[in-house]
């Protein structure tokens, strides 16, 4: 049986310390993490909340990224592709040795959070027993098992997307009128209000697409 488990970890224990640190009022959200076959870990991650040349700057001197490209620009949000360092030891675990899947990270200056779905109880505790011996500070907030397949994969949703579209009618945004801007929204779910535009357009996309048409076109999910 599969278990969720929800992470607080220190940026200096992850990824992108010098990079936050030098610019707290940006938010990093990964979306999307690829291990070649050459073990090397590629994340695609979002970055909104301030200056971008400032955090570009910063970026050539972290030294848990490399090969840093800009792959996408929207109004007050950039999307990038990096090479992880072998700095970034959990993660690199975590895929390697565990197999686990990374569901959610968003990073500030102060720590991460992350959201991770290991196989088993024991690839969690192998996981915990790894971070402590290695000193690397983390807390874990809660744990989840997945008893059934999650409810948002019939629908094609991502987590983040299902988390998205929930948190916004718990928040009463379609309602009639609102009981929240997209702006409230957004800071009450801790991203810029570009990125959460981005996840409604593509929880959307994937929510009609599943149910009101019969095939799915070619396009990936965000």
């Amino acid at each position: 049986m599969s278990i969720i488990a929800e992470f607080s970890v220190k940026s200096d224990d992850f990824a992108l310390n010098h990079a936050l640190t030098a610019t707290p009022q940006m938010i990093v959200e990964i979306e999307q993490v690829v291990a070649t076959m050459e073990d090397r870990i590629m994340p695609y991650f979002w970055v909104s909340g301030g200056d971008h040349t400032e955090f570009e700057d910063a970026f050539q001197d972290d030294e848990s990224v490399t090969n840093i490209a800009v792959i996408d620009k929207v109004e007050g949000a950039r999307l990038y592709r990096a090479e992880w360092t072998a700095n970034v030891e959990t993660i690199i675990y975590a895929y390697v040795e565990l197999g686990a899947t990374l569901m959610q990270a968003i990073g500030k200056a102060e720590d991460w959070e992350l959201r991770i779905r290991f196989d088993s109880q024991d690839a969690l505790s192998e996981f915990q027993k790894y971070c402590n011996e290695n000193s690397i500070s983390f807390e874990l907030n809660r744990t989840q098992e997945q008893e059934q397949p999650m409810a948002s994969a019939q629908y094609d949703l991502t987590p983040t997307q299902r988390e998205t579209l929930v948190t916004a009618l718990e928040a009463g945004y379609y309602e009639v009128p609102r009981a929240v801007t997209m702006r409230e929204l957004a800071e009450q779910m801790g991203v810029a209000q570009q990125t959460l535009s981005n996840r409604f357009r593509a929880a959307y996309n994937n929510l009609i697409t599943s149910t009101l048409t019969i095939s799915h076109p070619d396009e990936d999910k965000d």
